[in-house]
């Protein structure tokens, strides 16, 4: 039977990760899915949910059942593994870091307006702000926030929903969209990035496995394989029911109304407070204002953590033979957060033009690189080092051979009809 406290003191990792998916994933890709195609593809939504449920779960559940990191076990596979992790690490990584921020940025203009910067100069100066949080606070920090953002942001969207729901009105309806079929080569591209960060690219099943050491030095408590189930449950259904939450809104005020998506970072985060203002009443607007800032703020710190910790410790891991590295020293973090702050600050300096163009690439690139991911997941949570009985049950594993089935069918797809 689990203890009470031992649970509490469990919780925190699926939480953080819960974090790190409600951002792009569903304030940007899961409004657009309801906004452009109604509730067309909420069928899809949960479908990636769940193909992407067993990757995420082996990553708390291999720390809980081996006492080690998923990346020591990368490396127990072949430092070939570790090394794939690596280059897609280094490749998402900046990217991603880059897009939440100038999204979080756009939707911080309401508090930082006053400092009359332009929307790239703004993002820049939250990587400083949160790398400095970071290098000061560290994992505590992510864990007290995490849970506040969390709770507030559910209950403002469950909220914005109802009303949204109840307060349809057929005769300011305008129907000027016909029904589009999503699930056609000329969709496919958004169909992509739908599930590149649906709810979230797969290398985040790194940080949750090194989170639970932090924890663990935290509260003096190591998880059990149970109480680690109910931590990833809570976290990964508050993720999924959100995703939903977010298309329903996106469907029941924007489509068939003939509103556009904004490609400005600034345009986009004005109508998505309206999105929640006109369901909710504008008595609501500081409440939601301040939700949705937090809400990618958290994204964007939890990034800004976890790509940096999980590329320090896989270096830290090529050096050590014995294959044991789950915590990575200050030294090597801190500048690990410095090389990810000044390369996202770089993208968004030379490359970037709108905020949509670089949410596309990036979720594109996360989709593409989930059947390597996946594969590799699994591979380790199979190993030989795990014992039986906490090896995955066989419905767990034929949803991961079907999950990575379909990345790579989509994948390919995708490949061909962008060269052919």
């Amino acid at each position: 039977m689990l203890k009470s406290e031992h649970l509490l003191k469990t919780l925190g990792p699926g939480i953080l990760i819960a974090c790190a998916a409600i951002g792009g994933s569903h304030l940007v890709w899961a409004t657009r899915a309801g906004a452009e195609y109604g509730w067309t593809l909420l069928g899809l939504v949960l479908l990636a949910n769940f193909l992407k449920f067993p990757f995420f779960y082996f990553g708390q559940h291999y720390t809980a059942s081996t006492g080690e990191s998923l990346l020591s076990g990368y490396k127990r596979q072949g430092s070939i593994y570790l090394n794939t992790f690596i280059v897609i690490n280094l490749l998402t990584g900046s990217i991603n870091i880059a897009a939440v921020g100038m999204l979080t940025a756009s939707l911080s203009m309401p508090f930082l307006g006053f400092l009359n910067l332009e929307l790239t100069h703004l993002t820049i100066l939250i990587f400083l702000i949160l790398s400095g949080i970071l290098y000061f606070g560290n994992y505590a920090v992510l864990d007290r926030l995490s849970k506040w953002i969390i709770l507030i942001l559910t209950a403002c969207t469950i909220v914005a929903v109802v009303l949204a729901f109840f307060n349809q009105s057929p005769n300011t309806v305008i129907d000027t969209q016909a029904e589009i079929n999503p699930y056609t080569l000329t969709s496919l591209a958004f169909i992509v990035s739908l599930l590149g960060w649906m709810p979230a690219p797969i290398d985040l099943s790194t940080w949750s496995s090194l989170w639970m050491h932090s924890r663990e030095a935290q509260t003096q408590h190591k998880a059990t394989p149970k109480e680690v189930a109910i931590d990833f449950s809570i976290g990964y259904g508050i993720t999924t029911l959100l995703a939903c939450l977010f298309l329903a809104l996106g469907a029941l005020t924007i489509f068939k109304t003939g509103a556009q998506i904004p490609q400005s970072g600034i345009q986009f985060s004005k109508q998505f407070i309206e999105l929640y203002t006109n369901s909710i009443g504008a008595f609501a607007k500081p409440i939601i204002i301040i939700a949705a800032f937090f809400t990618m703020l958290s994204t964007t710190l939890t990034c800004l953590d976890g790509y940096p910790r999980s590329l320090a410790t896989s270096f830290a891991l090529l050096n050590n033979s014995s294959n044991q590295s789950n915590c990575v020293d200050k030294k090597h973090y801190s500048l690990m957060l410095l090389i990810y702050a000044l390369a996202a600050s770089l993208i968004l300096l030379v490359f970037v033009k709108n905020l949509m163009s670089l949410l596309s690439f990036a979720a594109t690139v996360a989709f593409l690189s989930s059947p390597v991911l996946a594969w590799i997941n699994l591979k380790v949570i199979t190993a030989s080092n795990v014992p039986l009985k906490h090896q995955p049950a066989p419905w767990i594993k034929i949803t991961s051979y079907i999950g990575i089935v379909f990345f790579t069918l989509i994948s390919f797809l995708f490949i061909y009809n962008k060269l052919f």
